[in-house]
């Protein structure tokens, strides 16, 4: 249980660190010009943390355990990057093809982040494990 608990307490505050600097500081223009119309006032934070909670448990078992198992940062760091891409590809490809209205330049920048910021969790989460042991 601790292989498992351990690197899912360091991932998800490496996560809530990187994501919340990127919703409040770097994106939240972004998202209120391009999405303002569908937005809702504030946002809902039991989805939010359902989201976080799920996505990182699928970081933990598929890049970083696996990163961690095969001694390799490059594991984790090209592992995130395509868990990322395919995550975050299900929410805006999705809407893309879905939602009347739905700026392509949204997806865009989504996928690029989602893919990013995965990389990002996970590698920096690999780092701090090896680290703490």
């Amino acid at each position: 249980m601790w292989q498992f608990l351990k690197p899912y307490v360091v991932a998800f505050g490496v996560l809530l660190v990187i994501e919340g600097a990127w919703l409040t500081l770097i994106a939240k223009n972004f998202y209120q010009k391009e999405l303002g119309f569908l937005m809702s006032d504030s946002p809902k934070l039991i989805p939010t943390a359902m989201f976080a909670l799920v996505f990182i448990a699928g970081l933990v078992f598929f890049v970083i355990n696996p990163a961690l198992a095969k001694d390799s940062w490059k594991y984790a760091l090209l592992a995130g990057l395509f868990f990322g891409l395919v995550s975050y590809s299900t929410y805006d490809l999705t809407n893309l093809a879905t939602l009347k209205g739905w700026p392509l330049i949204v997806s865009a920048v989504d996928l690029v982040w989602g893919s990013v910021m995965s990389a990002s969790v996970s590698t920096i989460s690999y780092f701090i494990l090896k680290i703490i042991g």
